[in-house]
């Protein structure tokens, strides 16, 4: 299938708010059914990095005799980040060379069986090696889902998405952590039956996402293909490397509230996790409503995402009370809210259709990467100085720092050019 977008606007332009995207051969314009099935389809890299938190200690006993059962225990639930991290760049040219549509109903339906197939499975190693590959399936699905959502969507309409795409994967973060821990109770490899959210999901991809197509340009090989544009790396090093600090920055909060908690003498759970909610009840309500202030353009919103974030991060250091930890999580949330639209609004800013699809995954690499090294950098900052307080407002420091070199720096957000009908 093709794509058409109804526009006036002039070649190498932006459509404005209001323009949509057509599938000229059945007349569907993308809507409301396109976007759910893409948000809903995001929020399975979550589903893969918090379900099993609950259970790791019961995996750990189920396999207490397997050499070196303590370190791959761990490896069990953050192989997918890393995974996504290092291959989520790779994806994004396959998007751009086989196809948004194919890779995606691939990938959700091999997400199902390898995510499942711990049911099964008679060791750890093989248990290590399959969330391995769930980590392959989901770079592939986050890459496709933001690369859909940026080409079937336009002006305030994708920035709307960009931060429904966060508010949906908060919410089912927190949803995932309650039923992992509920299926867990029944047995340590029941939660790993949720994996097959994504077959009903293939099939409604299946049915009701269909391929966008590049305009047919002079420059092809000599098969007829059409030739790959090389990236802007000018326009797009900025917000790539700033989106690589970013990760980490958001993933902060979420890594080291429990710990600051604990260093206050709370160890009830349910009030950690109460904390923990209304965090993700933060970053939810900003990203919901970054389609209002995203028309003010990157060079607001990303460096007020950072500003608001550091700040809370560094009262949070300072806290020393349980109340004033609980209100620096939710400003700091909000601020996480604002962070990963506004960054992903500016790489994608400078963009054509032809090279979005590895824009995308470049940027989805640098955050989970960013995410991926956040404990890491914090356990060396926190050991280096006097202890976590002092590495929490160093990182929230250097988020302040960066709010003002983003500004002095003053982001564009170039329009996307149009894609022609065809």
């Amino acid at each position: 299938m093709s794509e058409t977008f109804v526009s006036s606007a002039p070649a190498g332009s932006e459509p404005r708010a209001g323009e949509f995207a057509v599938d000229p051969a059945t007349g569907r314009t993308a809507g409301r059914t396109q976007a759910l099935i893409l948000l809903l389809s995001s929020c399975l890299s979550v589903l893969g990095a918090v379900l099993l938190a609950p259970v790791l200690p019961r995996i750990q006993d189920a396999f207490a005799d397997s050499p070196g059962v303590k370190t791959l225990t761990p490896v069990v639930l953050t192989a997918p980040a890393l995974l996504i991290g290092l291959t989520a760049m790779i994806a994004g040219r396959i998007v751009d060379r086989v196809g948004r549509k194919r890779l995606l109903v691939g990938a959700l339906v091999t997400y199902a069986f390898v995510g499942t197939a711990p049911l099964w499975l008679p060791s750890l190693q093989l248990i290590v090696v399959s969330r391995v590959i769930v980590g392959l399936t989901e770079a592939a699905i986050m890459t496709c889902c933001t690369t859909l959502l940026a080409d079937y969507f336009h002006g305030r309409q994708r920035d709307r998405y960009f931060g429904l795409q966060v508010v949906y994967t908060s919410v089912s973060a927190t949803l995932f952590f309650a039923v992992g821990g509920a299926l867990g109770a029944q047995s340590w490899r029941a939660p790993f039956w949720l994996y097959a959210v994504s077959l009903p999901l293939a099939a409604l991809a299946a049915k009701y996402i269909w391929q966008p197509a590049p305009r047919t340009t002079a420059a092809s090989t000599a098969a007829g293909q059409p030739k790959l544009p090389s990236l802007p790396w000018r326009t797009l090093a900025a917000p790539v490397g700033v989106s690589l600090l970013g990760g980490m920055v958001f993933y902060t909060l979420i890594v080291e509230l429990s710990f600051k908690l604990d260093a206050m003498g709370v160890t009830s759970t349910a009030i950690i996790g109460a904390a923990s909610a209304v965090a993700s009840l933060g970053t939810a309500i900003s990203a919901f409503l970054f389609g209002r202030i995203a028309r003010l353009g990157p060079a607001i919103t990303v460096p007020l995402a950072f500003a608001v974030s550091g700040t809370g991060l560094i009262v949070l250091g300072m806290a020393t009370s349980v109340p004033v930890i609980i209100v620096c999580a939710v400003v700091t949330g909000l601020g996480n809210g604002l962070l990963l639209p506004a960054l992903l609004t500016w790489a994608l800013g400078s963009l054509s259709f032809e090279q979005r699809g590895r824009g995308t995954g470049i940027w989805t690499s640098a955050m989970f990467i960013g995410q991926f090294i956040c404990p890491l950098a914090v356990l060396a900052i926190g050991g280096a100085l006097s202890g976590l307080d002092s590495a929490l407002m160093l990182v929230g420091a250097v988020a302040v720092a960066a709010a003002v070199g983003v500004r002095l720096k003053a982001p564009s957000s170039p329009a996307t050019p149009t894609v022609a009908a065809h």
